[in-house]
């Protein structure tokens, strides 16, 4: 099975674009949804734990996923010869970069 040219670009784009939006959902909390482990239930949206602790990293990646997908839709309509010159760089300092962000916001954990 040969892949489509357009595959690259796609997958640095969903890359890049995943880790972006998901540092984004957690440092602000765009959970798509929130799972209660306890009772079991999953609420639409970002939900305040009742009977036990509220789980939103489920959220977190569903919202990077729905983000990283309108990424690679807008990038499907990107003209060929601007899409060859996007490097596969971007696909590992992006992530890179996001994790230092993640240092940064959760130095409160590693410092006290």
């Amino acid at each position: 099975m040969k892949t489509p040219r357009s595959f690259g670009l796609l997958a640095i784009v969903f890359a890049a674009a995943y880790a972006v939006v998901y540092v984004v959902a957690v440092a602000q909390n765009y959970a798509l949804f929130t799972y209660h482990p306890v009772p079991g239930t999953i609420t639409m949206g970002v939900m305040k734990p009742y009977d036990g602790p509220a789980m939103y990293w489920y959220g977190w990646i569903a919202t990077g996923a729905l983000g990283a997908l309108a990424a690679c839709l807008i990038a499907c309509v990107v003209p060929a010869t601007l899409g060859k010159r996007v490097s596969s760089v971007w696909s590992w300092v992006v992530p890179l970069g996001v994790l230092l962000v993640f240092a940064y916001l959760l130095r409160n954990y590693f410092l006290t």
